[in-house]
């Protein structure tokens, strides 16, 4: 087991610097100051030794510049012990150094006056600083040098190794810990009676997190371990650099960009300051509506919150309209394109929104109902226990809870029993139809009597009857009473109903709707009786009646 977590680890790390070695491979450099003159820098091992800045005959300043570049770079990385010292040679005009039997680098008067010097001092100077350059580079690549980075690159290596066991036996500790504590301290995560999480799931994801924590530091260690190593070998001492040169960049980009911004983001956090105090004033001058104790002509108590939100909205809007521009990154065309992209979404996904949301507010507005009336809408009675931007609740007298949509209230006929109901009453009515048989004035006197003694309802206004028809075979006679309770009217009408039936029959009044038949004799000829004889005279019935049967 141990075996195959040291070679898993060893081809994470060998995959690790391989992507490295990938991503550092020479690029494009990013154009700097040389671009903007005609010179060249002479390089060494990506150190700048000096400049080139007028061509030589056909040759640029650029193709000078790399030559000499690549000459010392064969010089620096030759395995001789010494190399010759340098030479400056005045030849018709030109000053050429040389080191031995290689030719460096040719030296003009325009090179001289570009440095602001003459030929023969900037000729020492250059043969001072490549001589000294030359041999640092030649010790560095000495074979004792090697020796030595090999050394160091092996004592690097071996604490790496033990820095991975050390660690991996701190999580295998740490894991151990999770796991005892896990019947004694970890407990169930729970929202009032529902585990969201159960300790055993709790325990496994501390012990993931310990685990992902780990390998965040072993890739930690072997970014750090790289640029190490490869800074004790002159031919990847230029690697190391980039390497770190790739995490330093980044985090150096982005805390110029972060130092740009300051002035933005405080500008942005004034208007959030703002904006936040404001919507507090905005909700306190509501509430005081809503409580009653400011009174505004014309404005009505339960307009005040929902006022209160299309406030704040408009308070956010305007602010948000104001930081877009002082958003880091606002102009950039990815931002604009994701804004847009979200923008389009929105507008095609919420066009039924925008409906609920426009005909709640013009449901608040014209004050339909409010909270707590008793409403009927469509085929649904109910009282409004809730009433949204998107929807309205309504409880039925079954306690059943139907959610409308605002966009459907508008397009239906909303009756509303407890507006008027609360000041004037609201009028239960019923209707029964008694015969022609009983007087009017005994039916008024019953219904009247039995809505006095039904509960809930007013004796002042008194009840009346209407009279509403005259039908073939009864008189329809509607009751109707007064209430305030509107909440209670199916409890009231099973009482009235109840009451009604009392009444009649201790009156000794039936309740029904009689019909009436007529039976002619049907032995009387259909022929006209221009046909008929004289003498003629309908049959009479003619009944047989058969002798009982003996009985014996």
């Amino acid at each position: 087991m141990v075996t195959w977590s040291i070679t898993r680890s060893l081809a994470l790390a060998c995959l690790w610097a391989w992507g490295l070695l990938l991503f550092a491979q020479p690029t494009t450099p990013t154009p700097t100051r040389e671009a903007a003159s005609q010179g060249a820098a002479v390089t060494l091992h990506g150190k700048e030794l000096f400049r080139i800045e007028v061509p030589l005959g056909a040759f640029s300043a650029a193709e000078r510049a790399a030559a000499i570049s690549s000459r010392l770079r064969v010089l620096s990385e030759s395995p001789d012990d010494s190399l010759p010292p340098l030479v400056a040679e005045d030849l018709d005009g030109i000053t050429v150094i040389s080191c031995g039997p290689t030719r460096l680098l040719s030296i003009t008067d325009a090179d001289a006056n570009a440095a602001g010097m003459d030929r023969a001092a900037f000729a020492a100077q250059l043969v001072s600083t490549l001589g000294a350059v030359l041999a640092e580079e030649q010790r560095q690549f000495s074979w004792r040098a090697l020796l030595q980075g090999v050394a160091l690159a092996l004592f690097a290596t071996l604490v790496l190794f033990a820095f991975y066991h050390f660690t991996r036996r701190a999580l295998r500790g740490l894991i151990r810990v999770v796991i005892r504590l896990k019947r004694k301290r970890i407990h169930d995560v729970r929202y009032q009676k529902t585990v969201l999480l159960s300790a055993r799931r709790v325990s496994r994801i501390l012990v993931f997190a310990l685990r992902a924590a780990w390998v965040l530091l072993i890739l930690l260690a072997l970014y750090v371990y790289l640029p190490i190593v490869f800074r004790f070998f002159p031919y990847t001492r230029e690697l190391s650099n980039r390497i770190i040169a790739y995490t330093l960049s980044p985090l150096r980009v982005l805390w110029e960009a972060f130092l740009v911004e300051i002035p933005n983001l405080f500008f942005i956090l004034v208007i959030v300051v703002l904006t936040y105090y404001a919507v507090r004033f905005a909700r306190f001058l509501f509430r005081e509506v809503e409580l009653g104790n400011i009174e505004l002509p014309g404005f009505y108590a339960d307009w005040a919150m929902p006022t209160f939100k299309i406030v704040r909205l408009m308070l956010i809007a305007f602010a948000l309209v104001i930081a877009y521009p002082y958003i880091p990154g606002s102009g950039s065309e990815a931002f604009k394109g994701i804004t847009i992209f979200f923008g389009l979404l929105f507008s095609l996904g919420s066009t039924g929104i925008v409906a609920n949301a426009v005909s709640g507010v013009i449901l608040t507005y014209t004050r339909a109902f409010v909270i707590g009336d008793r409403v009927k809408i469509g085929e649904t009675t109910g009282d409004v226990v809730e009433k949204t931007l998107l929807v309205t609740r309504l409880r039925t007298v079954k306690n059943v809870d139907v959610s409308v949509p605002n966009s459907m209230l508008l397009s239906h006929q909303i009756v509303n029993y407890s507006s008027v109901a609360k000041e004037k009453g609201l009028i239960l009515h019923t209707t029964v139809t008694i015969g022609y048989d009983v007087p009017w004035r005994t039916v008024h006197q019953l219904l009247v009597s039995a809505a006095l003694d039904t509960r809930d309802v007013l004796e002042n206004p008194k009840p009346f009857v209407l009279q509403t028809s005259l039908d073939d075979f009864y008189v329809s006679y509607q009751l109707n009473a007064y209430t305030f309770s509107a909440k209670r009217m199916a409890g009231i009408y099973s009482e009235l109903h109840c009451q009604i039936q009392d009444k009649f029959n201790e009156a000794g009044v039936e309740i029904m709707s009689p019909h009436y038949r007529a039976a002619r004799d049907g032995n009387l000829s259909t022929i006209p009786s221009q046909y008929l004889p004289g003498d003629y005279r309908p049959p009479r019935f003619q009944v047989d009646v058969q002798p009982p049967p003996p009985t014996g």
